[in-house]
Order: structure tokens, then sequence, then C-alpha cells
């Protein structure tokens, strides 16, 4: 076989199965290891996947700057931000996260709802502007303009008067084995900040992070208390991710 006959093998099996691992790869190809390594080097370097120990995984397209993730998933972004905004409750102090699905998420909070919102992003600040019944604080920092949200150790130490009740936080990257990443170490930082100090934590998931990694991890599976999808992904989800102990929340039930 070869080498550019194996590398759309490869990425054949990585689209039906979510992971390569080298090994049981070069066994049945009947090649060696590190010619399946190569194959996967090369593959990085094109933008094709991410090699992790072993083999390799999906890279994330979220990675991209904020106008071009406002294209993507757009629909299921709308219904997950829906079901988000959902479970804000009278009273309560919410961190959101910056995003597209934050945005979505803002935009679905109902105009009587009282309650106060705790964001870094300007742009879910401002969706919420005539909603004159939720307090919003801006947290502030340096301008992360691929984001379009503040990050930084200024961030970090203003988060540190927070203990909200809860906080729903984007990702790029959503694993089973790899856990919750994002594109950016700044933002890392930022929301692994706000989960340690919220009552409990939600992922906003559309399908297109379902088996994607990125470069740096947000948070472990055991502090994430579920994951907020679209109800058509609620199968997919259930299926790679409800064996961690994540509960999956879709269309306004569990």
């Amino acid at each position: 076989m070869l080498s550019h006959e194996r590398k759309t093998y490869l990425l054949s099996i990585l689209s039906k199965t979510g992971s390569i691992v080298a090994k049981d790869i070069s066994r049945s190809l009947g090649v060696s290891e590190d010619t399946i390594r190569r194959d996967l080097r090369e593959l990085a370097n094109d933008g094709c996947l991410k090699r992790v120990h072993g083999g390799a995984v999906p890279i994330a397209s979220a990675n991209a700057p904020m106008p071009r993730r406002i294209s993507i998933a757009t629909p299921e972004k709308a219904n997950i931000g829906k079901s988000a905004a959902a479970m804000i409750k009278t009273g309560e102090v919410v961190f959101v996260d910056g995003g597209t699905t934050a945005i979505q998420l803002a935009r679905n909070i109902p105009q009587n709802l009282k309650a106060t919102i705790v964001t870094h992003s300007p742009q879910v600040a401002l969706e919420l502007i005539n909603h004159t019944n939720v307090d919003v604080e801006i947290v502030g920092g340096k301008l992360l303009r691929h984001s379009v949200v503040a990050c930084g150790a200024a961030t970090v130490a203003w988060l540190d008067r927070y203990r909200t009740d809860m906080c729903f936080i984007g990702a790029t990257g959503i694993h089973p084995d790899q856990g919750i990443t994002t594109g950016v170490s700044e933002e890392a930082e930022v929301k692994r900040a706000i989960i340690a100090r919220s009552g409990s934590a939600y992922i906003l998931a559309s399908s297109e992070k379902f088996g994607a990694v990125s470069h740096f991890e947000i948070t472990s599976w055991d502090n994430v208390d579920g994951l907020i999808v679209a109800e058509d992904a609620k199968p997919k989800a259930t299926r790679l991710f409800a064996h961690l102990g994540c509960e999956i929340y879709a269309g306004g039930s569990w």
C-alpha cells in the first residue's frame, strides 16, 4: 500500500471510530509502527488530525477565530443555548463563558428573569443590554481577539471574587479519554478558574466537538456536572460520555 493510500485509509478509520491506535493499524496493514507514526505525523502537519500518545484523534474544528466559528453548527448551537438558558433560576449568580454557543445562551435568557450574569465576553454582555432584570458583571483583563474574551492573570484574579451558582463553559474538544480541551492556553486557565469557583459546571457541547481534541486541557470529567447538547445529538453524546458519570442535558430534560 502506497503512502497516500495509507493516509486515506487512516483518515477513513479516524472518521468511523474517532481514534487511531498506531499499533493496531500497523498490525492490520502489515507495516511497522514507525511507518504509521510517520503517516500520522505528516497528516498532523497538514492539519488533518491531532497526534496523541500511541495514535491520533480528530482535530477540533472549533479552534478557528470567532468570525469563522459563527457559521459552524448554528442551528444546533441555538438549540443548546435555549436549553442552557432554561436552567438559570431566579436569584442565581451564573458565569457565562465566551463563544458562539454562549451568545445563543444569552439571546435565550427570558426578559423577566431576575438573575446576575458574570461574563468575560463583551459580546455576551451586549446581548443582555436590554434585559433590564438581569444584572451583568463584566470581568476585565486583556482582550483575546481570537475569541473576543478577556484573558490573562488579571482576569483570573478578578474571578477570585466570585462564587457562582453554576457556570456554562465552552470547549473546542470533548473527548472521553482526552477530556475537555480548548485551543488557547489563556482561555483554558480562565475556564479552569471559574469551574473551581462554581457550584456546578456545564459544558456547552455542539456535536462537531465530540471526539475532538485541542492542545490545552480545561478540566477533567470529575469536575463536569453535565453536557448540554442539541436534542438530535443526545443519543451520540450518551453513547460517548454517559459512562463517565456525566449527565447529558438536551431539550429541557435529562
